[in-house]
């Protein structure tokens, strides 16, 4: 039996707890593929599984420890071998995605997952840049131009610009006329004003929710806060969306948007993800240079401990991608 390398968590804890073992290679079956993991990113999930926190979390991934012990849910790599009902895609295809839907486990050299969660990569897509697109990205639109439903004259507020759904997300909302403010650390400013961020607060000096401003749309990439702070900072008819944070928060949320539109006509939007559907606009906008990832690392397999405490840390610009 082929054997390959993989990032084990086989209790809660520290990215210290992490293992780096040599595990049986996967056989894909029926409607499955086995890609070759080229490149892959690190993201909310991965630390929440390895910190087993919050503690709601372990509702899903197993109460005492992981019942899925290999996190990572981005990828790109190459097919190597296909299942006997697969049809979509061939052996040697270029492939990469959000993998969330049909299971985890890109922390490893090679991975078996169902056909339907990744898509063809384009030629001119470097594995590290397709690795870090696929989850960020699309949060991002969705929250932009579906929820927020993004108008040319709008200013635009990111809570959490400098990881990787603040950088697609001003990228996307720079494909419209609007002026757009980046929440953040101050030492991520260098990186964020490259970007293209028309002003950029920082959160450990500034409370953006006090200062006055008001903003036609306010995305939250960190959901930290009470959402009710934020409706001060909106205009008339504005709109909050947060593609995800803490629980508590999201649950006070879905609790309060209802009554918060009756009585305000502001509105408080929850992303439902829906993973890889829009990428065929992200992949118009690289193959026209309007997009460019911004990428923490790559980092090496042997460093993934590393990547993930740093991102943990809440330290990382842009996207943290490791080289598999």
């Amino acid at each position: 039996m082929e054997t390959m390398k993989a990032i084990y968590c086989t209790k809660y804890g520290s990215t210290e707890d992490l293992q780096l073992i040599e595990i049986d290679k996967p056989v894909p079956t029926k409607n499955e593929l086995l890609v070759k993991v080229k490149a892959t990113a690190v993201n909310d999930y991965d630390w929440s599984l390895v910190s087993g926190k919050p503690f709601v979390y372990r509702l899903l991934f197993g109460l005492r420890k992981p019942k899925n012990p290999i996190p990572g849910m981005e990828l790109s790599g190459v097919v190597e071998d296909v299942g006997s009902g697969v049809t979509l895609f061939k052996v040697g295809d270029e492939v990469y995605g959000d993998i969330s839907n049909y299971g985890f486990g890109s922390f490893a050299e090679y991975i078996c997952i169902n056909e339907k969660a990744v898509m063809l990569k384009p030629a001119d897509m470097s594995f590290t840049d397709a690795a870090s697109i696929p989850h960020a990205s699309m949060l991002a639109y969705q929250a932009i131009v579906e929820k927020g439903n993004i108008k040319d004259g709008q200013t635009v507020l990111i809570n959490g610009a400098g990881g990787g759904v603040g950088n697609f997300g001003l990228q996307i909302a720079k494909q419209f006329d609007v002026t757009v403010m980046g929440v953040d650390a101050g030492d991520k400013f260098a990186m964020m004003k490259t970007t293209g961020f028309d002003e950029c607060i920082d959160y450990t000096k500034e409370d953006f929710t006090k200062n006055g401003q008001r903003y036609n749309l306010v995305i939250d990439a960190k959901t930290n806060r009470s959402p009710l702070v934020f409706l001060r900072s909106l205009h008339k008819n504005g709109k909050y969306v947060t593609v995800g944070g803490k629980v508590g928060r999201l649950l006070q949320l879905l609790i309060l948007k209802f009554w918060i539109r009756i009585f305000t006509n502001k509105r408080l939007i929850i992303v439902a993800l829906k993973p890889n559907r829009d990428l065929e606009y992200i992949n118009n906008l690289y193959a026209a240079g309007k997009i460019k990832p911004v990428i923490d690392g790559p980092y090496s397999f042997s460093e993934i401990r590393k990547a993930i405490q740093h991102f943990g840390e809440g330290k990382h610009k842009g996207k943290v991608v490791i080289i598999v």
